[in-house]
């Protein structure tokens, strides 16, 4: 294979209202959006960690109890008690969706035997369901030696024409 894949550039979830979806998120995922312009107009884009969060709005959002997208947190313990403050429910069983226990016997969360990793599920304003995860022993490259994930708080994003950067005001 000559090209391969080497990041998640962003993912799609459909939503029923722009605003409140962009307060939740940031309220309780830390992201924060990112000012295209008009292309703002066509979908909300939010940076979400080291990827983009686009959401489109549609009259009825299409779930399926399975379906989620999941996303690594910095830190377990905070990120529960961040939940709690913000009346975020959470569960292992993310509601049902997940099958089987995998994991101790927490009735909120599990904690994977092979790896250590916490997991959670909570469901956005729209149902949609997303996976929290907190792999406490890191992140290793192939030969075993510790990685740190790239992220910039304020938003990360692809360089864009001259002539977009300028109006935009980033030049």
């Amino acid at each position: 294979m000559g090209s391969k894949v080497i990041m998640v550039h962003h993912l799609n979830v459909q939503i029923t209202d722009r605003q409140r979806t962009r307060d939740w998120y940031e309220r309780v995922l830390g992201c924060t959006f990112l000012d295209r312009g008009d292309l703002n107009k066509r979908q909300l884009q939010l940076n979400l960690g080291n990827a983009e969060m686009h959401f489109s709005e549609v009259n009825e959002v299409t779930l399926h109890p399975s379906v989620h997208f999941a996303v690594e947190v910095q830190n377990w313990d905070e990120m529960l008690a961040h939940l709690d403050k913000e009346g975020v429910e959470y569960s292992r069983m993310g509601g049902g969706a997940a099958s089987r226990l995998i994991g101790g016997d927490h009735p909120l969360y599990g904690n994977r035997e092979d790896n250590g990793e916490f997991y959670t599920y909570i469901h956005d304003p729209d149902g949609n369901m997303i996976e929290l995860v907190y792999h406490p022993n890191g992140l290793k490259n192939s030969k075993g030696q510790r990685m740190q994930l790239t992220n910039d708080p304020h938003g990360m994003r692809w360089g864009q024409l001259p002539e977009v950067e300028a109006a935009l005001g980033k030049v």
